[in-house]
């Protein structure tokens, strides 16, 4: 069941599923880059990237964290209004759609570390809806937390 503060998709944030989707029909590389994300900034700015994998998994680096260090290091900004991920398919697959999927935990937390307010495009249970980074990431470690 959906959370209650899951809302409709606006007409900017098709603009950014679009946006992910360009990204990565742009960079596909089979079994390379397969997400790509966008997010669009406080201030307005759409920022994209790729996931970049490597031969060691654990070294790979999602598109989500690509787009992040992106409007960090382009732009200076750390403001998330939203956030979306989407997956290419792999050329054997039956269905060639690209789809939104969800953040994975890593990308969780780095989200909610640079913007606890972040909006998240997700795939709901009729398609991509709209939810704060906080349903999706619920007693979020701090450091600061005592015992």
């Amino acid at each position: 069941m959906m959370d209650a503060r899951a809302t409709e998709l606006t007409v900017a944030d098709r603009t950014l599923i679009a946006a992910a989707a360009d990204a990565i029909k742009r960079r596909y590389r089979n079994d390379w880059q397969e997400v790509g994300a966008a997010l669009r900034s406080r201030s307005g700015q759409v920022i994209t990237g790729v996931n970049l994998d490597a031969y060691l998994g654990r070294m790979a680096v999602c598109a989500e964290a690509v787009a992040l260090g992106k409007l960090v290091t382009d732009h200076g900004e750390t403001g998330i209004d939203t956030i979306v991920a989407v997956r290419h398919p792999r050329p054997h697959e039956p269905d060639q759609t690209i789809r939104v999927v969800s953040p994975c935990g890593s990308c969780r937390e780095l989200i909610c570390d640079y913007d606890p307010d972040a909006r998240v495009i997700i795939m709901g249970e009729t398609g991509p809806v709209v939810v704060p980074i906080g349903v999706l990431l619920p007693n979020k470690y701090n450091r600061g937390a005592g015992l």
